[in-house]
């Protein structure tokens, strides 16, 4: 397994292929000049980060340079504390643009002489016109524009107007200056833009030398002139401003080689949350705790979450340059980060909710400490440290069932488990306090069995992770998750809710009396560290370097996404660096919440179509196995790629067939071993699930019969993935039979009970709210109704 997914070749998107197609041309004399060129008035985000991998990354890849270059054209917005936050970022992510730091405020005298060319040649005007009408008077898409009474203004007019304009003479809106193009033109932008306002503010660099501001479209191209820009690459919405950069450098009177614009798509991310409009109303009102709160997704966000930078390049690498909008899973940015993280973050073991564990037969000849290793066998990678043990521990409680599940593989009153590097242990009595509530297990240690392995060869399937109870060392753990709810609208069409409407009451959880072994205490606090079984953190560069520990949590340890390269080998046995992720008893990643289902036994996301060499050559060796592979895509009418996953081995046929048994449909049945079993694998093969192909086509087929949602069954799959266990005996223990039309209206009286200011809100006219209400519903009961039905009975209790 290597190190780091495969990722789309550099030099194979567009803007590279022309940026290549120039340099052997002897365009611009081979010289690639980039620029990113953002504007000081906010913080930068994941967005722009992408943007700064393109530009960056195609100067270095074609030995040229990347300016960087603040669009500093808006003085009532702009701050030195953006600009400083900025370079910050961009250092951040491991790029440097040297000398060429350049402010469009220093080229203001020269794009004011640009601005006097144009008078001068009869293409610019100053109009006196208000906003407002300017705004009426450029028509629409299907009517023409109405030209300005102040078009006809003479060149002298013109020019007299301009220089009083920059003296300071007007006050601000009473005049602008405007291109004088074409009124008709069918490109809007073409419509007589404005490139000048007044604006009396102070600037941050230039103080109030300057009254008179230029707008981009007019001040970025003449930017890129000046520096000698040769490829000045924007996101797709700017495709239409393309014609009027054009004619500006044209009109000024830059001559070939000039600078280009080129656009591409940029990301959409799911779930992210980019714009500095819905982001500054939660900073204000304390919603988040800064531009840095690690639930945006602001590049500073990332950085204090502990998202390495590498994994923000690999994401773009990932993503890709495309001209074509596309939206990004949240699962392929954690996969970037568990790429990245995997191979260099050391393993140490922390307990999030802890109850003790006392053995009773610990004597003190035992040794007090045990050498653990940093990094799995499969990592290369050097390093142990000492965990101190003792006749008292932490585990977490989840770890413990009085009343096991089927198929429940830790520990039990009874029942051994295998402590992680240590001993195996068995429960012979549970402590309780005077409520019921478990307090202490006491356990016998086969102290025998240090390392792991039972002298007398008996299996213990079950591992998990402890610390010792007398030197641990106390933490707080921050569980960040999305900011907002989904919004649920079968209305394309309806107005996106206010994101203050959408607020997420869970989206932090904040864990204290944490247990952590106590080698991190010596460690640097940049180190990020994968707590087994749990996920990926890192200490708060904020409140978590001093004597406090307090850890963000950086990624879970589940992925709902492969890259094509692993993809390939991880269908034949699911391998991965995963575990659960246990922080709080949830198993994130695992039900899916990134997944879609999936029909008609076509190739999932991120997998690479066609037939393996390996499971071919098992087929030529064994007719039984080629029998299935024809069978499957000829009598079952499975695709060819899902045939060669599911006929690779006997077990995995087997396992199919099993559940075939169970439920005899095939399309439907395939799609979820190949989509959802595949997914919770983790480094197993299906001989290891503690359940087989008779319980999965069980559970597809209570979904099937609509006994249970499909978001549920998902949720089932992750239980019986850990602990086995029947199907239907899971959904009836967690409460997931699915709510009737008929049992909905506690539920909805409940959601419209705790929202009164959104019902209100509502009832005055805010309908797209809706969403809101049909999300909280499908989660009060846990995903277990119909939207449709749950849409349908609240439009009635808040119409009604």
């Amino acid at each position: 397994m290597s190190d780091h997914a495969e990722t789309p070749s550099r030099g194979t998107d567009f803007i590279r292929q022309k940026v290549r197609a120039d340099t052997a041309a002897g365009v611009y004399d081979g010289n690639v000049v980039t620029r990113f060129p953002p504007e000081p008035n906010g913080y930068l985000h994941i967005g722009h980060a992408t943007a700064i991998c393109l530009n960056f990354g195609v100067a270095e890849d074609f030995g040229g340079r990347c300016h960087l270059r603040f669009d500093d054209t808006n003085p009532e917005k702009e701050d030195e504390e953006y600009a400083r936050a900025i370079q910050e970022d961009i250092r951040w992510l491991g790029f440097d643009w040297g000398e060429h730091l350049y402010f469009a405020s220093d080229y203001f005298e020269r794009m004011y002489e640009c601005a006097v060319v144009l008078i001068e040649k009869g293409l610019a005007y100053v109009d006196s016109q208000p906003l407002e009408a300017i705004r009426e008077g450029r028509g629409t898409v299907v009517q023409p524009g109405v030209e300005s009474p102040y078009r006809s203004r003479t060149v002298e007019e013109n020019l007299d107007m301009f220089r009083r304009m920059r003296a300071g003479e007007f006050a601000d809106g009473t005049h602008v200056l405007r291109g004088k193009i074409d009124m008709a033109h069918p490109n809007m932008l073409m419509r007589d833009p404005v490139f000048y306002r007044i604006r009396h503010a102070e600037h941050f660099r230039q103080g109030d030398e300057w009254v008179i501001y230029p707008l981009y479209d007019y001040a970025h191209c003449l930017e890129d002139a000046f520096e000698g820009v040769t490829h000045s690459i924007c996101t797709i919405e700017f495709e239409n401003n393309r014609e009027l950069y054009d004619w500006v450098l044209d009109n000024v009177g830059f001559q070939e080689p000039r600078p280009h614009q080129y656009e591409w798509a940029g990301l959409d991310l799911e779930h992210a949350v980019l714009s500095k409009r819905a982001i500054l109303p939660l900073v204000k009102a304390g919603v988040v705790s800064g531009w840095d709160d690690p639930r945006l997704s602001t590049i500073s966000a990332f950085r204090r979450r502990g998202v390495p930078p590498e994994a923000v390049r690999l994401l773009a690498d990932l993503v890709g340059v495309s001209r074509a909008p596309a939206r990004t899973e949240e699962s392929k940015l954690e996969f970037a980060i568990r790429e990245v993280l995997n191979p260099v973050a050391p393993r140490v073991m922390a307990v999030l909710d802890p109850i003790k564990v006392v053995l009773t037969n610990w004597d003190g000849t035992q040794p007090s400490e045990l050498e653990a290793p940093y990094f799995p066998p499969d990592i290369d990678r050097p390093g142990s440290r000492m965990v101190p043990v003792g006749p008292e521990l932490w585990i977490e409680r989840s770890d413990f069932a009085e009343d096991p599940p089927k198929g429940f593989r830790r520990l039990v009153p009874g029942g051994e488990v295998r402590l992680r590097y240590a001993y195996v242990i068995r429960c012979d009595e549970v402590v309780k306090d005077e409520s019921g509530e478990v307090v202490e297990l006491r356990c016998t240690a086969d102290l025998a069995s240090r390392g792991g392995t039972t002298s007398d060869g008996r299996k213990v399937k079950g591992t998990i992770h402890w610390v010792d109870a007398g030197r641990a060392v106390d933490a707080e753990v921050r569980l960040y998750d999305r900011l907002f709810v989904d919004e649920v609208s079968e209305d394309e069409n309806a107005e996106p809710l206010d994101p203050m409407d959408r607020l997420a009451p869970e989206s932090l959880e904040v864990v204290h009396g944490v247990k952590v072994e106590p080698s991190v205490r010596k460690d640097d606090p940049e180190t990020r560290y994968q707590f087994e079984r749990v996920g990926y953190f890192w200490r708060d560069p904020v409140e978590g370097r001093g004597d406090t520990l307090v850890f963000n949590r950086i990624v879970g340890l589940k992925s709902g996404w492969r890259s094509p390269a692993k993809d390939a080998q991880a269908r034949e046995n699911g391998s991965d660096e995963g575990g659960k992720d246990r922080a709080s008893g949830r198993s994130t990643g695992v039900s899916g919440r990134n997944e879609k289902s999936r029909k008609g036994g076509g190739p999932a996301p991120g997998t690479r179509p066609g037939v393996s060499e390996e499971r071919s050559a098992r087929r030529a060796a064994d007719p039984a196995l080629a029998e299935r592979f024809r069978s499957y895509q000829e009598e079952m009418g499975l695709s060819e790629e899902y045939a060669d996953l599911l006929s690779g081995r006997p077990e995995t046929g087997d396992f199919f067939e099993a559940a075939l048994a169970e439920h005899d449909d095939p399309e439907t049945v395939s799609s979820w071993l190949v989509t959802d079993v595949r997914a919770l694998l983790d480094g197993r093969t299906l001989e290891d699930l503690p359940f087989g192909g008779a319980e999965i086509g069980r559970l597809v087929g209570l979904v099937a019969r609509g006994d249970v949602s499909r978001r549920a069954g998902k949720d089932v799959l992750a239980r019986m993935a850990e602990d086995g266990g029947d199907p239907a005996e899971w959904v009836e223990r967690l409460g997931l039979t699915r709510v009737g039309a008929d049992e909905l209206g506690p539920f909805v009286d409940r959601v419209l009970a705790d929202w009164p200011d959104k019902v209100e809100a509502y009832r005055a006219g805010k309908t797209q709210l809706i969403g809101l209400f049909v999300g909280e519903v499908m989660k009060a009961t846990g995903g277990a109704a119909d939207p449709k039905a749950v849409r349908a009975l609240l439009t009635e209790r808040l119409d009604g």
